[in-house]
């Protein structure tokens, strides 16, 4: 799987206007499965997005989790996150899951993350969907499962 996750004041997604998730401080995760992936890499993304330690202690270091803070998380699909940019000027994505796979391992891994304690809000999987955040600090990171 491939993540970005950025570290957020506050984040909410819509669909056709609606507000449909929503999260106060803690995370944004835009999440992607890849083609080769299984439920395994669902399950052990969620436990290390869950321990990653990217917000402030008070010392002012990175070094507590979104369960440590009792942060919250907006678990957004987007398969544009498998784009293949290396030939040409239009993208590739034949590297993300197909659709069925793909929902299914989102589903997964919204669900994994909650059990490890981090209060959930997920898009709409497949849809036009509007993100609007306040990334805090402004920390965003890359992650893949491999």
């Amino acid at each position: 799987m491939r993540a970005l996750i950025q570290r957020i004041s506050e984040a909410k997604v819509s669909v056709d206007g609606r507000t449909i998730g929503r999260s106060g401080t803690g995370l944004l995760v835009l999440i992607c499965a890849m083609e080769s992936d299984d439920e395994k890499q669902a399950e052990q993304m969620a436990a290390k997005i869950a321990k990653l330690r990217i917000f402030k202690d008070a010392a002012g270091k990175m070094n507590r989790s979104v369960v440590d803070i009792g942060g919250s998380a907006l678990v957004v699909s987007q398969f544009t996150l498998s784009a293949d940019t290396s030939r040409g000027n239009r993208p590739g994505f034949s590297a993300a899951a197909r659709p069925e796979l793909g929902r299914h391992l989102y589903e997964v891994f919204a669900r994994k993350l909650a059990e490890r304690g981090v209060p959930v809000e997920t898009g709409a999987f497949g849809a036009d969907m509007s993100v609007s955040l306040i990334n805090d600090g402004p920390v965003t990171i890359w992650m893949d499962s491999e």
